[in-house]
């Protein structure tokens, strides 16, 4: 009895570990995607109360907490974006809520230097000083500024994708204000008193001015309910990856190759490296660009793995795509591991470089050595890692639809032109 008790054991323990399914790798990624979102909802209601208590009682250190409410708010949706491209209800989601970058000048007042757009009529329209105006022809009144004054008719006014006018990034402006330090250190500076309900508020329409930042935090908070509803068990985003595993595992890594080549590495780090223009940093207000670009690659190696670290110190992991190559080609994986350990290293290095007083507006500088070698040591991590997620997409089986691309990749000449 003991000898067929052991060696049905041995059986056992001989036999392989069973190969993760592509229902079980998308479940993971749905379930991941859930817990990101809920969490981004989270830190934005934080933010929506820290917003309440500086226009209840403007001072210095209510906005202060206002701002480091909105910047620990990017935490969490930074490392969402890995699920976009590859998913349509993301994609058509996306700009309402991460849009940039902006032309400042529709919302409120502006530096005189900045000027007026050529290409943009309404780009120092201030919609805080004025209440009523004129947009394509058609008289709007914006006596009471709103959540749907915001969404549906001041979000790219005149269909000029400029005209960002709700996200975090409107946010950012109403809370920093303008950068106006070029290359040089420095984030916006707006005082408090902007938001001053009596005779000492600066800027002028300080009442309408804390309508709009209640307005556009408000509408922060419903469009990521919203995105949470969607991939809660049953929303539409998680039926729609899920219901169809290989269509899911492809929605993964469109997500990763197109945010690590044309988003990422092209439009928000080479691009501005090139031009050497400090309007091009994704949170240019803040100068929290640093941080952005840490997150958004540290959720493209957290959705390969299947594991993402949540901010109350909590896990959310499960069979991942890494296990899914690994089946099939062991060797990619393991490269594909390396390189995106090598991208977060390569972001992670230029964070702690701006942390430390290197601010990223100075590492655009043109001329400035060091400030390029860490953007494109991070370029260069980033385009390396897409070429092994391409791999992975033929080792899988999968059709390859192409990612995003970037001219500042692709073909810089035309940058340029």
């Amino acid at each position: 009895m003991k000898s067929t008790l052991l060696a049905a054991l041995l059986t056992t323990a001989a036999l392989p570990a069973l190969a993760v399914t592509q229902g079980e790798v998308v479940e993971t990624y749905a379930a991941i995607a859930e817990a990101k979102y809920a969490d981004s909802l989270a830190t934005a209601q934080a933010l929506q109360t820290a917003v309440d208590a500086l226009i209840a009682a403007p001072s210095a250190e209510a906005l202060d907490a206002a701002k480091a409410a909105w910047l620990a708010a990017r935490v969490p949706y930074q490392q969402t974006e890995v699920y976009r491209f590859g998913n349509a209800i993301v994609d058509d989601w996306e700009g309402r809520v991460n849009a940039w970058p902006l032309d400042e000048g529709l919302i409120d007042y502006v530096d005189p230097s900045y000027g007026q757009s050529e290409e943009n009529a309404l780009s120092t329209l201030n919609v805080v000083a004025t209440p009523k105006f004129t947009i394509a022809g058609t008289e709007v009144d914006a006596t009471e500024i709103t959540p749907a004054l915001i969404k549906d008719t001041l979000q790219e006014a005149d269909g000029i994708e400029a005209n960002v006018a709700s996200g975090y990034h409107a946010i950012e402006f109403m809370l920093w204000g303008q950068d106006l330090n070029g290359t040089k250190p420095g984030a916006g500076a707006r005082p408090y008193t902007d938001y001053r309900q009596d005779e000492g508020c600066t800027g002028g329409n300080c009442d309408r001015r804390a309508a709009y930042l209640k307005a556009a935090t408000d509408l922060l908070v419903a469009d990521l309910e919203e995105m949470a509803a969607n991939w809660a068990v049953a929303g539409a985003a998680r039926v729609a990856v899920t219901e169809d595993p290989a269509k899911g595992v492809q929605a993964i890594l469109t997500g990763m190759g197109s945010l690590s080549y044309g988003e990422q590495a092209g439009e928000r780090m080479k691009l501005g490296l090139m031009l050497n223009d400090p309007e091009e940093e994704h949170d240019c207000f803040s100068d929290n660009t640093h941080n952005s670009h840490f997150y958004d690659g540290l959720g493209i190696q957290n959705v390969y793995l299947g594991r993402y670290a949540r901010p109350d110190g909590s896990v959310i992991s499960g069979p991942s795509l890494s296990e899914l190559v690994a089946d099939k080609d062991g060797a990619l994986d393991m490269q594909l591991k390396a390189e995106l350990e090598g991208s977060v290293a390569a972001l992670a290095a230029l964070k702690a470089a701006a942390d430390g007083g290197f601010a990223y507006d100075q590492m655009l500088e043109a001329g400035n050595k060091e400030g390029e070698a860490l953007i494109m040591g991070a370029v260069t991590a980033l385009v390396t890692q897409t070429a092994s997620i391409e791999r992975a997409v033929t080792v899988l089986g999968l059709t390859p639809t192409g990612f995003e691309g970037s001219d500042s990749l692709d073909n810089p000449s035309a940058v340029f032109q």
